[in-house]
């Protein structure tokens, strides 16, 4: 198979086309910022948590999933920031045992309060085997993730808005990379009515095969016409870090985070990915995680071969297997 030989993008992902040196179109058009790009971007980022910082609630709620990313994010809203944080997990009834211990360990060590959201596991292990055994999701929804991860993303966006609204909480906080959020998305306010559009995308196709059982999982009518000014403000502090794993390793292991062994090497807390990641490979013949890596790599924060490492690797097909088998699915065939 042919990549990009400046990105890791393949030749099977959608719409890609390369020039004669090899490069693909969405490295040619994708602007990488410059330092005093990045500078700027910062100073409007800081200046938005000044203003933000210290009403009589939570400054901020974190989608908080235990990984490494979010880990790293939590720290970063706390130590640096002097944030007060809600970590908000959705314990989906696939998070690794030690990734658990984890949230409880980091929320504890860094003085965040931890929110769980955990539904009855039948519905979750139906929802989840659903995403894995069907087409829920139009193909162009799925260029930047599995159908289990966007199904759980969006579950978690929702959830996480419907939190900030009731708590009144004036910024919602994600750990994306850099290649989930590029800098110049890094800040954002939330627009309930592109909000709605964007909801319908997962929850539409999602009721429709499980049912209204997880309709208050997402953001009911009464909601989305919540006045504009409640609405809180997207942000994504990683993009605003020289982005590392090794080194965000190494800081959260130095306050007690410890990596779980149960996860495939994508994930750092969930037991589902890899075989999330195998039926993605096998429908579409590309990595879910393809874009994300590309971008990193885009931006110099992570070495080509690396990336090429990363969306070339075969997923653990004991770990393959034993999600399967959670969910109850064949992947024998």
């Amino acid at each position: 198979m042919n990549y990009c030989t400046k990105c890791v993008l393949p030749e099977t992902f959608p719409g890609i086309g390369f020039d004669e040196d090899g490069v693909c179109n969405y490295c040619r058009k994708t602007p990488i910022p410059t330092d005093e790009e990045k500078k700027e971007h910062l100073k409007r980022f800081e200046e938005l948590i000044e203003r933000k910082r210290g009403g009589p609630g939570f400054d901020c709620i974190l989608a908080y999933s235990g990984g490494k990313d979010s880990t790293y994010t939590l720290m970063m809203l706390v130590q640096k920031y002097r944030l007060k944080v809600m970590a908000y997990t959705f314990d989906n009834g696939f998070i690794s045992e030690q990734a658990k211990v984890n949230i409880l360990k980091m929320t504890d060590t860094l003085g965040a309060t931890s929110i769980f959201f955990r539904p009855a596991f039948p519905l979750m292990r139906h929802t989840f085997a659903l995403a894995a055994e069907r087409m829920l999701y139009s193909p162009k929804t799925l260029d930047r993730a599995s159908s289990i991860c966007t199904t759980c993303i969006g579950i978690v966006k929702a959830m996480i808005l419907k939190t900030a609204l009731a708590y009144n909480i004036p910024l919602v906080a994600y750990g994306w990379s850099p290649g989930q959020a590029p800098i110049a998305s890094a800040v954002m306010q939330t627009n309930p009515r592109l909000q709605r559009i964007s909801q319908r995308t997962v929850r539409d196709p999602l009721l429709e095969a499980a049912g209204d059982e997880l309709k208050p999982f997402f953001l009911s009518d009464e909601e989305l016409a919540s006045d504009p000014a409640r609405w809180p403000v997207n942000i994504h502090p990683l993009a605003f870090t020289d982005y590392d794993e090794d080194g965000i390793l190494k800081k959260i292991e130095e306050v007690g985070w410890v990596k779980p062994e149960d996860t495939d090497p994508n994930s750092t807390n969930c037991l589902l990915n890899a075989l999330a990641n195998y039926l993605h490979r096998q429908r579409f013949s590309f990595h879910p995680y393809a874009w994300e890596i590309a971008g990193i790599v885009r931006s110099g924060s992570m070495d080509r071969d690396e990336g090429l490492h990363k969306v070339c690797q075969d997923e653990d097909m004991t770990m393959v297997r034993y999600a399967a088998d959670l969910l109850g699915i064949d992947v024998s065939g």
